[in-house]
């Protein structure tokens, strides 16, 4: 089995705090830290933009696994690589056009930063398809994009199974990250269909015990 990676996900952390809810995720043995970014347009939320990004870069040396989910995000991908993102992902249907996607893809991975897209459940895979030939990561989406603390959507491992074909098939070397209502009851499952990044809020910051959650959702213990 690949190695599995968790990228707990700070939406859910204490924003009053947040150098200690990053802090922490190092302690508890995350891997990435997970950065939700939300324009209130491509998703009604409103989180937090390069700032605090750049804050985050500051604090913590953890890779920074940046989610873009704002409308043409072709026109910041600049300044979130300035602002320190190590990975950084974007919705393909929230680009201009697949074409702004597809160049988007090829500016982050010139700039030496893993570049990725990411599918909403409503989203099919085959209508982005020829953009994984771009990407050093691809982030399905198992809640639609826009809030923490949802339930996780079974159907949702379709598209991870979908994806982990194409991979295959095509020879490409690309990490399956999934996010949205991950917890202990359903990451075995996720791992078993192909994917080997977990993105984790409540499941983890909620914990009574955050590294013994992370250990399982590795499945490193039962």
């Amino acid at each position: 089995m690949c190695k599995i990676l968790i990228s707990p996900s700070i939406l859910s952390g204490d924003f009053v705090n947040m150098k200690k809810s990053v802090s922490a995720i190092s302690d508890w043995g995350g891997d990435l830290v997970h950065c939700d970014v939300m324009d209130g347009v491509y998703v009604s939320n409103l989180t937090f933009g390069m700032p605090m990004v750049s804050a985050i870069k500051k604090i913590t040396s953890l890779p920074l696994d940046v989610h873009l989910m704002i409308t043409r995000p072709e026109k910041y991908i600049d300044a979130f690589i300035e602002a320190g993102a190590d990975y950084l992902t974007f919705h393909p249907d929230a680009s201009e056009s697949i074409e702004c996607a597809r160049d988007a893809l090829k500016k982050i991975q010139s700039k030496g930063v893993k570049s990725g897209i990411v599918f909403n459940p409503n989203i099919k895979f085959k209508d982005y398809s020829e953009l994984m030939y771009y990407c050093d990561i691809v982030l399905i989406m198992s809640v639609y994009a826009g809030y923490g603390g949802q339930k996780f959507i079974p159907e949702s491992l379709d598209k991870v199974s979908e994806a982990k074909e194409f991979i295959k098939k095509n020879k490409l070397n690309i990490p399956i990250e999934i996010d949205g209502g991950i917890t202990e009851s359903n990451a075995k499952a996720a791992i078993d269909a192909g994917v080997t990044i977990l993105v984790a809020g409540s499941a983890i910051y909620k914990s009574v015990d955050p590294r013994t959650t992370i250990k399982k959702l590795k499945l490193e213990i039962e």
